[in-house]
């Protein structure tokens, strides 16, 4: 398996430059960096919200043209669909509604990707949600772009 690959970390999938930094560190640690003991080593930002399932924090590389960006993880590891709890759907949901109000966002989306990296096109293989509010007034804005699958020829 590829240095910039493991079964936590796909680097090729990074975007920003310090991203990528971070992500070779991890991936020479041979961690999670989404596990809940591992969490507060790289990600900087505060726990906004935590359930029994799921925590909600700001994304430490938001997308392009982002009003707010935050990640809702799976306090588990698990990187399949199927190893999600049934309670957990309806505790995710309730989450993004309370950041909804809170936040008052106007309007969005999110999505979950799962499984091998190289076909979701995530950075770390644990079961999280990109939740995406546009900056839809900003002068320079373009729509907001959430990617799926691996471009080959951008391999680090």
């Amino acid at each position: 398996m590829s240095k910039n690959k493991n079964n936590f970390i796909n680097v090729n999938n990074s975007r920003e430059t310090d991203q990528i930094e971070v992500m070779k560190k991890i991936a020479d640690e041979a961690h999670c960096p989404f596990c809940e003991e591992n969490l507060r080593l790289y990600h900087k930002n505060p726990i906004l919200k935590e359930g029994e399932f799921w925590l909600a924090t700001k994304n430490q590389w938001p997308y392009k043209h982002t009003k707010h960006h935050m990640l809702l993880i799976y306090k588990k590891h698990a990187t399949k669909l199927s190893e999600l709890e049934s309670a957990a759907g309806s505790e995710l949901f309730s989450m993004i509604k309370e950041l909804e109000k809170e936040f008052k966002f106007e309007g969005g989306g999110f999505a979950m990707r799962f499984g091998d990296t190289d076909f979701s096109a995530g950075t770390v293989n644990h079961l999280h949600v990109q939740l995406v509010v546009p900056d839809a007034m900003a002068k320079d804005f373009e729509p907001v772009k959430i990617k799926l699958g691996l471009q080959w020829e951008r391999r680090i």
